[in-house]
C-alpha cells in the first residue's frame, strides 16, 4: 500500500470516529450527513462540546444555535472553508437588497442619494469604485421602516421561521437547505422529528431546487409561481378545501390557481439552469440594482436576428465551469466550446458541438438542444431589434394595480432587520390584479419591454390619537402626482409570439389600459379610474379632445414611456396587418412608406390614404 494511500485512509478513518464517537449523535440518532463533503464532526460547523454528556454544556459556544451558516457566525464556519463563496454572498443584492432598498426609497420620495443596506459593507463596484454602504437599520425615514418591516422578511441574512410555505434560514442555508410547507424537520433524527424551526432535513442542497426559489419569489412579482403556470390573485379563495383553501395555497393564506408553464420549465430546466452563481450568490462586485447583477438574456442563448450565441473555448485549468459542474450530474470537460452570457462570462452548463448549441440540466446531465432566431424570417421584422424577446413572448405578466398602504402608529409590529418589535404597523390591500394584456414601456436598456405596476402606492397614516394625517395619499414622481411602472420580465415564457394583430391592434400594449375609445370625442380613457386623481390606475396614458395626456411614469434608471412617435408608428402598423397578417411577410423586412405603397395602384382602391 502506498504512504499516500494510507493518509488518505486514516484521514478519513479518523473523521468516521470522531463522528461515532461524539455525543452529538447520541442524542441525534439517525440525522443526515449534511453531503460527501461534509462527512466530519459535528462541531466542525456547530462548534460547541462533542464530549459533554449534557445537553447545555454540549451546545454551549455552539454557532449560530440551530444554524452556523447564519451571517452573524458565517465567517467563523461557512467561510473557513468557502472564503472566495462567501465573500461573493456578502455583496449579491439577495443578501444586501441594496436595489430594494433604494428603489423603495425613491417610490416614497425618501431616497437621499445614499445607499443602504442589510449591513454595514465596504467593497467596490463593477468600475472599481469604492463603496461605503450604510445600514438601512440607522434609516428614519418611513421607507426605510416598510423594508425593515415588510420587505425584509425575504433577504438571503434573514431566518424566516413564520407562515405556511415561506420558511427559509438565514445566511447559506437559506439556498442550501429545503424546507417543508409545515415548516417541520421530517428527517430521521428522532430528537428532531416533527420539531418546527429546522429545514427538512440535514442534508444539503448542493444545487437548490425550485422550492427553495419559490420561499421569496411568490409574492411582488410572483416570478417563481409564474414560472410553474401558477398565480395568486382575484379567486376570492376558491375552490375550498374542507375549511381552508385549497388544493394548493402560499403563505398569507392565498389560493393557488393553475395556467401554463414557462416553457423552459414544461422542458424540465429549473431556475438554476438558466441563472448563474455569479447572479445568484454574486460576484464580488456591490451593485444598486438587480438588473445590474444579471448577466443572462434571452439572446445569450438563442442569439439575435443578427448574431449566434457567443463562445470561448476552456483553455485553462482553473476555468469556472470545470469547477462549478464537479457539482452536476455531468462534468464539463477541458476544451469545451462554452457559451458566453451577456457580461462575458463562460455559463457553466452551456456549450456548442458539432456546430450546434446545448444547454445540460444541472441536476440530471440532459442536454436540451437550443434553438436560434439569427437570419429567421419572424424575427427580421423592421424596428422590432427595439424589442425585447420577452415583449412578444410573454404568455402572462403579473400587474397589482392600487396599492393601498396604511401605516398605523397606535399598533406595533416587527422590525425584522433590528430584531424586535417597534411602533407602527404596516398592511396593504390592492384593488385589482390583471395578468393579460400587458403595457409596454422602454426599460433600462433602451428596450420596448412589458412594464408592471412598481408601486401604486396610495399612504394612509393614522396617528397615536387615532385621526388620519394621510388618507391614500398619492407621493410625487417625475414632477407630479404620477403612478409609477416598472420594466418586468414575468418569467412566463412561451413558444408562440403574441400575434401582430393582437399587439399592434390591442391598445392596451400601447398603454392605455381598458381603451374605451370614443371617436367623436377623440377620447381614450379606461374604466378603472383613481378617485384621489381621476386618472387611470392601469393605463400610462390617456387621450382627451385628440390630445395624449401622461398619467404615469416609468421607473428606474433611463427607462421612459415609448413616446407618441412610437405609438402612432405602433397604431398605423394595421394599415399592413389588416391583409399581412403573418410577421414573416417580405413586406415586414426594411422600413413601409406607407405613402407610396398605399398609393400605388393595387392599394388606391382598398384604403382611402387621406382617411
Amino acid at each position: 500500500m502506498s504512504f499516500l494511500k494510507y493518509l488518505f485512509i486514516l484521514f478519513f478513518a479518523v473523521f468516521a470516529y470522531h463522528v461515532s464517537a461524539s455525543t452529538c449523535v447520541s442524542c441525534h440518532e439517525g440525522i443526515e450527513a449534511p453531503s460527501e463533503n461534509h462527512q466530519f464532526a459535528c462541531i466542525e460547523c456547530h462548534s460547541g462540546d462533542n464530549t459533554a454528556e449534557k445537553k447545555d454544556e454540549a451546545h454551549k459556544g455552539m454557532y449560530g444555535g440551530r444554524n452556523p451558516s447564519d451571517p452573524v457566525v458565517w465567517d467563523k464556519t461557512c467561510g473557513n472553508c468557502h472564503q472566495y463563496q462567501l465573500d461573493r454572498v456578502k455583496t449579491t443584492v439577495m443578501f444586501t437588497n441594496t436595489g430594494m432598498i433604494k428603489n423603495t426609497q425613491k417610490a416614497w420620495n425618501d431616497f437621499n442619494r445614499k445607499l443602504y443596506s442589510t449591513t454595514d459593507i465596504v467593497s467596490y463596484n463593477a468600475k472599481g469604485e469604492k463603496f461605503d454602504i450604510k445600514p438601512i437599520a440607522n434609516g428614519e425615514k418611513m421607507a426605510d421602516e416598510l423594508y425593515r418591516k415588510f420587505c425584509s422578511a425575504c433577504h438571503v441574512g434573514f431566518d424566516r421561521m413564520k407562515g405556511y410555505r415561506a420558511h427559509h434560514s438565514a445566511g447559506c442555508a437559506a439556498c442550501h437547505y429545503s424546507h417543508d410547507k409545515s415548516g417541520k424537520y421530517l428527517g430521521n433524527d428522532k430528537k428532531l422529528m416533527g420539531e418546527k424551526l429546522y429545514a427538512k432535513s440535514h442534508e444539503m442542497n448542493t444545487l437548490p431546487g425550485d422550492d427553495v426559489c419559490l420561499r421569496c419569489h411568490n409574492r411582488s412579482g410572483r416570478i417563481a409561481l409564474s414560472y410553474a403556470g401558477k398565480y395568486d390573485g382575484n379567486n376570492s379563495l376558491v375552490p375550498l378545501n374542507g375549511i381552508y383553501p385549497g388544493p394548493e395555497i402560499m403563505s398569507g393564506v392565498r389560493n393557488i390557481r393553475h395556467t401554463a408553464a414557462d416553457i423552459h420549465k414544461r422542458a424540465g430546466m429549473e431556475c438554476i439552469d438558466c441563472h448563474t452563481s455569479r447572479e445568484l450568490m454574486g460576484d464580488g462586485y456591490v451593485y444598486e440594482n438587480m438588473y445590474n447583477q444579471v448577466e443572462i438574456s434571452c439572446a445569450s442563448c438563442h442569439g439575435d436576428e443578427n448574431k449566434l450565441p457567443e463562445t470561448k473555448r476552456i483553455t485553462t485549468e482553473n476555468a469556472a465551469p470545470l469547477y462549478e459542474s464537479k457539482y452536476y450530474a455531468r462534468q464539463i470537460a477541458f476544451g469545451t466550446e462554452m457559451v458566453l452570457t451577456d457580461k462575458g462570462n463562460m455559463f457553466s452548463n452551456v456549450f456548442k458541438k458539432d456546430g450546434k448549441y446545448y444547454l445540460m440540466l444541472k441536476r440530471s446531465g440532459k442536454l436540451l438542444e437550443i434553438p436560434t432566431i439569427m437570419n429567421t424570417d419572424e424575427h427580421q421584422v423592421y424596428g422590432h431589434d427595439r424589442l425585447e424577446c420577452y415583449t412578444c413572448h410573454s404568455k402572462m405578466v403579473v400587474q397589482c394595480y392600487g396599492c393601498h398602504t396604511i401605516y398605523d402608529k397606535r399598533e406595533k409590529s416587527m422590525d425584522w432587520i433590528k430584531g424586535k418589535v417597534t411602533k407602527g404597523k404596516f398592511s396593504e390591500k390592492e384593488d385589482i390584479r390583471l395578468y393579460y394584456p400587458f403595457p409596454l414601456a422602454v426599460n433600462q436598456k433602451g428596450k420596448i419591454s412589458p412594464v408592471t405596476p412598481g408601486c401604486q402606492t396610495l399612504l394612509t397614516v393614522i396617528e397615536e390619537n387615532g385621526k388620519t394625517s394621510k388618507d391614500d395619499y398619492i407621493f410625487n414622481f417625475k414632477n407630479g402626482k404620477n403612478f409609477k411602472f416598472a420594466p418586468f420580465y414575468g418569467h412566463n415564457t412561451g413558444k408562440n409570439a403574441v400575434s401582430c394583430r393582437e399587439c399592434h391592434m390591442n391598445l392596451t400594449f400601447a398603454g392605455f389600459g381598458e381603451a374605451i375609445v370614443s371617436t367623436k370625442q377623440q377620447n381614450i380613457t379606461s374604466s378603472i379610474l383613481c378617485d384621489k386623481t381621476g386618472n387611470p390606475l392601469t393605463a400610462l396614458y390617456s387621450m382627451k379632445n385628440g390630445r395624449l395626456r401622461k398619467s404615469s411614469q416609468i421607473v428606474r434608471e433611463k427607462s421612459d414611456l415609448m413616446g407618441k412617435n412610437v405609438i402612432k408608428s405602433m397604431i398605423k402598423a394595421n394599415l399592413c396587418i389588416t391583409c399581412h397578417e403573418k410577421a414573416d411577410d417580405d413586406i415586414y423586412g426594411e422600413k413601409i412608406d406607407y405613402e407610396k405603397i398605399l398609393n400605388d395602384d393595387i392599394h388606391r382602391d382598398l384604403v382611402n390614404i387621406n382617411n
